[in-house]
């Protein structure tokens, strides 16, 4: 759980804390205006492993079959917003048994007596927006089989907590809490009897914040393609239910998803699952595919760049690689140094990942996770591209990335049946003389894909730094690692003569990795992050490795299907 430090972060909190239980007295009734259809989509096996006891959040591993979520979140107040925030309803409502409807109601009716009077835990705008929106999407399950009293307080602290939103959703930080505040004050005021009054103020907010937050081509400032479809589902909801409602929606809000949806479908792997960046997951299966078609915008993205990343295919074979400088301030609170890495799917097979956020696995696994050795990309000398700061004043338990690049190159080429993409960055120049070059050529039938990474002392201030950097130990030059992560599912063969790996899919598809140079190939382990999994999962990563020794240092690589793999495979498992 993250908070600022500042007077008026603690101000705004004081503030908020008055609001509340100002809300939580208020003497409000009301009743649903329509039974809401479900709008948000949970994991299966989430939602089994809840109903087992089974709870993982954000590092915070706890079985005990017995125990209240918010026994948990009383003892491990770092996890609180979390499970605040209602979403461990998604999974139990895909799990959909008679044991997790009862759980439901039974951590819903806990709440309300340990939290419903206005304390200060989960009485925040952000947390208050997503819970209210999980709540009423999940109404019909949450009331199935409750007496009339607990019916009557379950719709009474609905109706407090959206008097509290509506009175602090304004004072938001921007970002994703923000636009939950927004739409949670606008969902609930048109499904509950006597909120009507609370919607128009928030529309225009939301409306504003679009033309504030969203880019011309639907980007938002962390970059992170996870949050971005969040976003858009949020977008989509409130344009549904004002639609629903006979309410005209503001062109703003409009404009808003036409401009995302396209650069989300440039950011779907061919597996319907999103690129992996800057925090982001894959995503729950199908919600992709899901808020794209929800949407109801039917366009694609225009050639180039998509909220910095750029994108190839071809035939069955999607490749997604971070060709913009990471986000800075605040905005990269979650941002990985991750320039120039890469992901590459064929068919519903992913190959080549990066390891993914950590954040759900504590502190430890989240810093780890941020760090250049984490993607598929090249480190020089043992340090990121990007740095982690030190948390200042205004943030603790996290920290932004500082020392970015500040010159990222791209463009992209497409010739001879060739899809090309010709890429650098700086990061490396003011620190070690070195800008790393990265090629990246595909066929058009997706069967191969070759690369050349450069590490370049471009000037002659650049070569005395590089030169002073590399007579500094006893071994001249400075070491390089170029890594290929591997999703868990594929199995790595090393060949006896160390410069091919082959990649067996369990489509029945094999790839081979291959050097080109004299870098030294080894097969090492690396490990897999992702939401919905009790633990990281272990998996393998191709190293490419050596020094380098002159201005320029050149490793060539291909990664190409076996010359007996078919085109297309039938691939039903």
């Amino acid at each position: 759980m993250t908070h600022s430090n500042s007077w008026r972060a603690r101000r705004r909190r004081y503030i908020h804390r008055v609001h509340a239980r100002r809300a939580a007295s208020a003497d409000v009734t009301t009743h649903l205006l329509t039974r809401p259809e479900p709008r948000s989509i949970g994991t299966v096996d989430r939602g089994e492993q809840l109903v087992r006891g089974q709870f993982l959040f954000s590092g915070v591993h706890v079985t005990d079959a017995g125990q209240s979520i918010w026994d948990i979140a009383t003892a491990h107040p770092d996890i609180m917003d979390e499970l605040q925030g209602c979403a461990w309803l998604d999974d139990l409502a895909a799990f959909g048994s008679k044991d997790a409807s009862a759980l439901a109601k039974a951590w819903i009716q806990d709440w309300i007596a340990r939290f419903g009077g206005g304390e200060d835990a989960g009485w925040t705008p952000g947390i208050t927006g997503r819970r209210l929106i999980r709540w009423i999407n999940h109404a019909g399950f949450i009331l199935r089989g409750l007496s009339q009293p607990q019916e009557a307080a379950f719709l009474q602290s609905l109706a407090r907590q959206t008097l509290f939103l509506s009175r602090r959703w304004q004072v938001t930080p921007p970002g994703i809490r923000q636009f939950e505040a927004m739409v949670g004050t606008i969902y609930a005021g048109l499904v509950l009897d006597g909120m009507q009054d609370h919607v128009a103020p928030a529309v225009k907010g939301l409306a504003a914040t679009c033309q504030r937050q969203i880019g011309p081509d639907g980007a938002i400032p962390t970059r992170n393609p996870e949050e971005l479809l969040e976003t858009l589902s949020l977008l989509t909801l409130a344009w549904q239910v004002l639609s629903d409602a006979g309410h005209t929606v503001p062109t703003a809000i409009l404009d808003a998803i036409e401009r995302i949806t396209p650069t989300l479908r440039a950011l779907r792997h061919s597996d319907g699952a999103l690129a992996r960046f800057h925090g982001g997951g894959r995503g729950v299966d199908g919600r992709l595919d899901a808020a794209l078609a929800a949407s109801g915008v039917k366009a694609i993205a225009p050639p180039g760049l998509h909220m910095g990343y750029a994108r190839l295919t071809g035939g069955r074979t999607t490749l997604i690689v971070d060709a913009s400088a990471p986000p800075s301030g605040a905005a990269s609170l979650n941002a990985h140094a991750s320039t120039l890495g890469f992901e590459m799917t064929s068919g519903r097979r992913p190959i080549i990942v990066n390891c993914g956020s950590g954040l759900r696995y504590g502190i430890a696994w989240r810093r780890a996770s941020r760090a250049t050795p984490s993607h598929s990309t090249m480190m020089l000398d043992g340090v990121s591209s990007s740095h982690l700061a030190p948390a200042d004043r205004l943030i603790t338990q996290d920290d932004l990335l500082s020392e970015l690049p500040t010159q990222v190159y791209c463009s992209r080429d497409d010739h001879d049946g060739q899809r090309q993409l010709d890429m650098s960055h700086n990061g490396y120049q003011p620190s070690h003389g070195l800008t790393h070059a990265r090629l990246l050529q595909m066929s058009v039938d997706g069967r191969r894909l070759q690369g050349e990474d450069v590490l370049a002392a471009v000037n002659e201030p650049d070569q005395a730094l590089f030169d002073s950097m590399a007579q500094r130990g006893d071994t001249p030059g400075l070491a390089y690692s170029l890594r290929f992560h591997l999703h868990p599912d594929v199995m790595a063969v090393l060949d006896a003569d160390t410069t091919r790996v082959s990649l067996a899919l369990k489509s029945g598809e094999v790839w081979e990795l291959r050097s080109l140079d004299q870098a030294e190939m080894t097969l090492q382990p690396s490990v897999y992050l992702e939401n919905g999994r009790l633990k990281p999962l272990a998996s393998q990563q191709v190293v490419l490795s050596g020094r380098a020794m002159s201005y320029a240092t050149r490793v060539r690589w291909s990664l190409a299907k076996a010359d007996d793999t078919p085109d297309v495979v039938r691939d039903l498992a």
